[in-house]
């Protein structure tokens, strides 16, 4: 069976809230779900130190009902709709690091309202609306409809890359699909591909698992195949967006779900530097790694650091954390097409 997720009315949005301070190690109360795990904080500069005045690591809006924490977003509810709150908390290996990314949860929530905007003739989404919401949290939070969350990830994959290419090395197959001998990593598959996955627990890793297992998992084979459908529709129109702004859309993840009339919906977020791999168009090469829009500069500098992958997950340095900021605004003013700031004053942040 589906599982249940789901934001409140407008006028109860604009009551109080209270935004944490931007302290990289800010934990989350004893009170509220799945506590981030505490690590050792690094020495900033001066100059890092400024930027972080306005960062966003955990929330707490005290009118609303906090009904959970995930590794980025905050998810509260109220009456009958959600409030999603992306905040600037970033992981690897599935453990959140206590250094916060400034302006991260902003960049997602701005390039998934870009998204659901442009694809909801292809599937309807779960938007409400990104103005309101409580004004600390503009720019960075999105009213949404609850929704009857499907429990598998719709993975569709146009080049072959990460778990992917781990899974190809080993078979010759993704997710149970027969792929051509010899592909190198970064390599254009010969079409995209639809790849499910499970959908894990906080601090678990989510499983690659073949179209007929997810039917399984599903309990209805045809709603897979219109997922399946609708996924490579999105992902299609989504590349060839990004093609013509100079980036390369390896691979990306959907999430579907069932709104109160029984249509598919689309929801979570969506096509963002978190849930997808973006490359950069210009210098790339098939047969070696691809520099990419996303977290993947921490990926790097994590496994540099002989961090053993288990938490507590060590706060990130100074350079680091400038690195990802610049690569994640760049990612959205590719994208979108216009500077960052054209979304903070759209969204009244």
């Amino acid at each position: 069976m589906p599982r249940r997720v789901g934001a409140s009315d407008a006028g109860s949005l604009r009551r109080a809230v209270r935004v944490a301070a931007p302290n990289r190690c800010a934990q989350v109360s004893a009170s509220r779900p799945k506590r981030l795990e505490k690590s050792s904080r690094s020495r900033r500069t001066p100059e890092a130190s400024d930027s972080l005045r306005g960062v966003t690591s955990s929330t707490a809006i005290e009118s609303l009902d906090l009904l959970s924490q995930g590794k980025v977003r905050d998810i509260y509810a109220a009456g009958d709709r959600l409030l999603l709150v992306a905040s600037d908390r970033i992981s690897t290996y599935d453990v959140v690091h206590p250094t916060p990314i400034p302006d991260k949860g902003k960049v997602l929530t701005g390039l998934s309202a870009f998204w659901f905007e442009r694809t909801r003739d292809i599937c309807p989404n779960h938007v409400v609306s990104h103005r309101d919401v409580p004004g600390d949290v503009h720019g960075r939070a999105m009213l949404v409809e609850r929704l009857e969350m499907f429990p598998v990830e719709c993975v569709v994959r146009g080049y072959i890359t990460g778990s992917g290419l781990k899974d190809y090395r080993r078979s010759g197959a993704i997710c149970g699909i027969e792929l051509p001998a010899g592909l190198e990593e970064s390599e254009r598959l010969p079409e995209p591909i639809f790849t499910p996955a499970t959908k894990a627990d906080l601090g678990d890793h989510d499983e690659n698992v073949d179209f007929d297992r997810a039917a399984e998992i599903l309990g209805d084979r045809a709603l897979l195949e219109e997922l399946r459908r609708l996924s490579l529709e999105l992902y299609g129109f989504a590349a060839r967006h990004a093609e013509g702004n100079g980036i390369i859309l390896a691979d990306t993840k959907f999430e579907f779900g069932r709104d109160a009339t029984g249509r598919i919906v689309l929801g979570d977020e969506v096509l963002t530097p978190d849930s997808s791999r973006f490359w950069p168009a210009d210098g790339y090469r098939p047969g070696i790694s691809q520099p990419s829009f996303d977290k993947q500069f921490v990926r790097d500098w994590a496994t540099r650091s002989g961090w053993d992958k288990s938490p507590p997950a060590p706060a990130l340095p100074d350079e680091v954390v400038a690195s990802t900021r610049a690569l994640y605004l760049e990612a959205y003013e590719r994208i979108a097409g216009e500077p960052f700031d054209a979304w903070l004053r759209r969204s009244g942040a």
